[in-house]
């Protein structure tokens, strides 16, 4: 699994950073054409496919995200990881900060992964209070 967390931790880093930068050929060569965003908030459940989800990044400012990954899972061609992260950005005028637990399903094509689906929930309280940011 030490292995897995590191591959993991890596394609987290990447992906933190072509967001930080706004690289979206970065983002979107990270991402799977059936890319799927799940998440539930306060406002209720949501779902954002690639595009749409590539397109609402334009519109954010990202100041910081930390993240700890605290679990993965590998097969063949999948790898599925757990995460908890923190983030701060400024979007539509407003700073939102936001801690969540994330699952990321990573697929092999090729030499690459490639996230296929994210899904992102509200993290349990004090969940989020030591992350590393990686």
């Amino acid at each position: 699994m030490a292995d897995t967390c590191e591959v993991i931790g890596q394609l987290e880093r990447d992906w933190r950073d072509a967001l930080c930068s706004k690289d979206l050929d970065q983002l979107a060569g990270m991402m799977h054409p059936d890319f799927v965003l799940i998440g539930t908030r306060s406002t209720g459940p949501f779902l954002m496919h690639r595009n749409d989800w590539l397109e609402a990044i334009q519109r954010r400012e990202v100041d910081t995200i930390e993240f700890n990954v605290m679990d993965a899972t590998a097969f063949d061609n999948v790898m599925i990881g757990t995460v908890h992260a923190r983030w701060r950005i400024k979007y539509l005028g407003r700073v939102i900060e936001d801690c969540v637990l994330l699952t990321d399903v990573w697929v092999r094509e090729g030499d690459r992964w490639l996230a296929i689906r994210r899904h992102s929930t509200p993290a349990p309280a004090g969940q989020c209070d030591n992350l590393k940011g990686e």
